[in-house]
Order: structure tokens, then C-alpha cells, then sequence
């Protein structure tokens, strides 16, 4: 059978599992289309791409109905080298809408000339203009699925002048963005917006996850939904997080001052349940070992859970060290109510602080926090590190010079940093062989060849903390030596 055969086949049965894998180019009409989208073009009318960019490239515009700019991202993105794919994920993932040619392609450690030359030679358009179409995607969504007046969608969208906003957006989509919002019969109170995924999808595994590693009273459940107090740039809100899986996404509900900071929220929680993972190519690689495709038959669509912001999780996971989950936990609330700032919430009648910054934690005394001494130390000295900029968080840097950096801080081990590299920088190849859990896990797979499940070891580990958090802790004593950093990580 032919690709355009297997497309078509695709494209009628509307599985969401294709979801921006490939689009749909009419002929007849002019526009492209999500394999998911209702029309039904017959095969003669119709072409295939593998992204978004090259139907764009083509002559096709966006479709009006499925909204090609909502499809998840696609792990295989475009380009043929390695810095073009880079570079494509972390432009559909940053969090700020500001962008600078210069700055961002030091991230890769090429200049800004040549990395305009080559999204040119391999997708046909330059950094500068794939971010600003991120801008207009965003604005669309918020024009179709809230009610957020069109001057607030234009300043969310990073528009400083009304008129350029409607200008851009009107050459992009053929339509004024009034139009366009005349043509939605109904549209949400309020500030929620759906960000689709690909089934399936194990929202359940990451809400229990988020549960046993909730930070300190930022954040709370209820039922099947996900509630966290927010901070960015001084300015404080709340998310609700939930899942709708008959329309294969998460509904997303925003209460936040400042619509500036909506991508940046969109973009947090889309890396905070993994949104972009293709679940059918994690486990074509995963299921070639018998024992874990019979844990993907029963925990289908793994994901990788992480947390909201690089430094919670980092400290978390330095204050995790040796101890169970719960006196983790309970840890990292002391730091939160010794060193964070109020965030104006209350719940249960309580003030919510928010989680320290590295100056916050510098600037307090750790005394009365009921760890050891060297933990308190290392608090202190990755602190320290990160406000002068002698490490990174960004997941665009180099994995094993991370590691190499991260253990060169006293108290930090090869747990806690192969932790940080999987759970903070979500590099997807990293498994922490050392932890509790895992290293358990290994000795009932003993036959596992890690090796060739590259790269997608992260998954494996995901997948066993998901299977075995509450089977293989507290069985039996492990000895510190050679494991100064294992922990139990339910």
C-alpha cells in the first residue's frame, strides 16, 4: 500500500492517534486540514504533508474548521539536521512570546546567520518567522475558544500595535479576527482553552504522580482535576487542569492578572502532562521486550512526569535525597513555609506561600529546616550556582555536560542528577539507574537491554515507578554504600 494510500485510510477514520502526524491539502479549496477534521474530500482532491510548514509552503491556508495550529507537535518535527529539529521543538515550546534572532541561536551554538539559512534550505522559512506564527496560532485560539476581548488577544499574542495584529492575522487566516469570533456560536466563559493530545493517554498515572509529589499547598486535587497556584513576574494566579478524553485534550482554565503570560502557561502545562509525546512510537520502540509491552497493555499512553517550573523540581529532588516520598514532601513544605513570600491565596484558611527562589533560599536561614546539615549546604551552593549562571536548567543545553556540572556541587550525586536530567530537563533518553524503585526493577528485568530502547529510556522509567511504586519500596534494606543518592520515587 501506498503512504498516500495509508493517509487517506488515516484521514477517514478520524483516529486521533494521527493527530499532527501529517495534513491534508484540498486541492479543490485551497486550505489544509488535521487528519481529524470533518470534512470529507475525496482522494483525487487531496495531497499529504508531513507538517504544517510544508502545506503552508505549498500555497495551502489554514483550515477554518480543525484548526491546524491546535494539532500536538509533532516529536519528529521538520529539518533534516539535528540543530534545525532542536530548534523547531523549543520554538513550540518556549514560554516567552519576545524573541531574538541572536540569543536564540547561541542556544545551538551557531549564529543567527546560519540558522536562518538552514530552516531556509530545510523548511523553507526562517526562526524568526516560525515564532511569529506561533504568535498568531495562539491568537486564534484565544479568538475561537474564550472570550477574551480581541485587543487582549492581540497584547497576549505579543502585539504591541492593534492594527499590525489585525493586518498579520488577517494575511494568515483570510479573515479579521471579529469575523472569525462572529462565526463561534458559543464561546466559553471566562479564560479555558483545549490543548489536544495524542491517545492514549495516561492522565490518570500523571494526576497520581502530581499527588504524591504535590508542592507544599500550591497545589491541590480534586476528583480527576488538577488545581496550582501560579507565579510568574511578580504577578499571581491559578490553573485548573483536567482532562476531556472524548476530545483526545486538556481542558485548561486560566485565572491569571496579566493575558501576557498566557503562552507561557500554555506552554508549562503542555510540557507538565507531556503533551507533544506520540504514544505509538514510544512503545513500537518499548514493546520490542515482552515484560514492558505487557505494562504498556496495562498502563497505556505512559507519559513523563516532571513538574511546573525547573527549579521546584530540582530542589524537591535535593531534598528527596535518602527519604521516603512523604518526608520528601513534607520537606519541601517546610522550605516553602520558611522561605517562600505569600501569594495572597488562602485555602482551608490558610495563606498559600509560593515556592522559594534561589535569592530566597540564599537569603534565608535554614536552621530550623529538619534535614542534615550537607543537604541544607547543597541547597545553598545550587543556589548559588544557578543565580551566578555557573548551571542551567534549559532543556537546550548538552545532557552529559549537565551531569558533569550538576555533581561537581557537593551533596549532589549521580541519583539526583540523572533525576534533574529526566525530570528537569525532560531529556527522554536519561533512566536514573539508581533510584530505589528502578534499581529494584531492574534486578525482576534482568534480561532488559536498556541500550536498545534508546531514546526513549525516560519512558522505561516512567513506566516502572508507574507499575512497581507500590510493590517494590520498603521490601528490603539497601546499603548506602555506592547509592549515596537513591530514594524511593512513588
Amino acid at each position: 500500500m501506498k503512504k498516500s494510500d495509508i493517509y487517506y485510510e488515516a484521514m477517514k477514520a478520524r483516529d486521533h492517534r494521527f493527530d499532527g502526524k501529517f495534513f491534508v491539502g484540498v486541492k479543490t479549496t485551497g486550505i489544509y486540514c488535521r487528519p481529524i477534521c470533518p470534512a470529507k474530500p475525496k482522494k483525487e482532491n487531496v495531497e499529504f504533508f508531513n507538517s504544517h510548514l510544508e502545506a503552508e509552503k505549498a500555497g495551502y491556508r489554514p483550515c477554518l474548521r480543525c484548526r491546524p495550529e491546535s494539532a500536538p507537535q509533532s516529536p519528529a518535527w521538520v529539518g533534516k539536521s539535528a540543530v534545525v529539529q532542536r530548534a523547531v521543538k523549543v520554538l513550540n515550546s518556549q514560554e516567552t512570546l519576545e524573541f531574538n534572532e541572536d540569543d536564540f541561536a547561541a542556544l545551538f551554538g551557531v549564529s543567527a546567520r546560519h540558522l536562518r539559512r538552514l530552516f531556509i534550505d530545510e523548511i523553507g522559512k526562517t526562526p524568526k518567522q516560525l515564532s511569529f506564527e506561533n504568535r498568531l496560532n495562539l491568537a486564534r485560539k484565544l479568538i475561537v475558544e474564550t472570550s477574551l476581548p480581541v485587543t487582549e488577544v492581540a497584547f497576549a499574542a505579543g502585539f504591541d500595535s492593534i492594527r499590525r495584529f489585525n493586518d498579520s492575522f488577517k494575511d494568515r487566516f483570510k479573515k479579521a479576527p471579529r469575523d472569525l469570533r462572529r462565526q463561534k456560536s458559543e464561546v466559553s466563559d471566562g479564560l479555558c482553552v483545549t490543548l489536544a493530545y495524542r491517545p492514549p493517554f495516561d492522565f490518570a498515572g500523571l494526576l497520581n504522580s502530581y499527588k504524591n509529589h504535590r508542592v507544599g499547598s500550591l497545589e491541590w486535587f480534586l476528583e480527576d482535576k488538577m488545581i496550582r497556584v501560579i507565579a510568574i513576574d511578580g504577578k499571581v494566579g491559578t490553573v485548573t487542569i483536567s482532562d476531556d478524553p472524548a476530545r483526545s485534550s486538556l481542558m485548561l482554565e486560566i485565572d491569571f492578572p496579566d493575558t501576557s503570560m498566557i503562552h507561557s502557561i500554555i506552554s508549562r502545562v503542555r510540557n507538565l502532562f507531556d503533551l507533544d509525546s506520540d504514544p505509538v512510537i514510544v512503545a513500537n520502540c518499548l514493546e520490542s521486550d515482552k515484560e514492558l509491552k505487557k505494562m504498556l497493555q496495562i498502563y497505556p499512553g505512559i507519559r513523563l512526569p516532571s513538574g511546573w517550573d525547573p527549579f521546584e523540581v530540582a530542589i524537591s529532588a535535593i531534598l528527596g535525597q535518602l527519604v521516603s516520598v512523604e518526608r520528601g514532601r513534607a520537606l519541601v513544605a517546610d522550605l516553602i513555609e520558611l522561605a517562600g513570600k505569600d501569594s495572597g491565596f488562602i485555602l482551608n484558611n490558610t495563606r498559600i506561600k509560593l515556592f522559594p527562589t534561589a535569592q530566597d533560599i540564599l537569603a534565608c536561614d535554614l536552621q530550623s529546616l529538619k534535614t542534615t546539615t550537607i543537604r541544607k549546604q547543597t541547597l545553598r551552593e545550587f543556589s548559588k550556582a544557578l543565580a551566578e549562571k555557573k548551571i542551567s536548567l534549559q532543556p537546550t543545553q548538552d545532557v552529559d555536560q549537565f551531569l558533569k556540572d550538576i555533581q561537581n556541587i557537593r551533596g549532589i550525586g549521580p541519583w539526583t542528577a540523572h533525576y534533574m536530567a529526566l525530570k528537569v530537563l525532560r531529556h527522554t533518553d536519561t533512566f536514573p539507574a539508581t533510584d530505589l524503585i528502578l534499581a529494584r526493577a531492574l534486578e525482576k528485568h534482568h534480561k532488559l537491554k536498556l541500550k536498545e530502547l534508546s531514546p526513549w529510556r525516560g519512558y522505561v522509567a516512567a513506566l516502572f515507578w508507574r507499575n512497581y511504586a507500590h510493590t517494590l519500596t520498603k521490601k528490603k534494606s539497601v546499603k548506602k554504600k555506592g547509592r549515596s543518592h537513591d530514594k524511593s520515587t512513588t
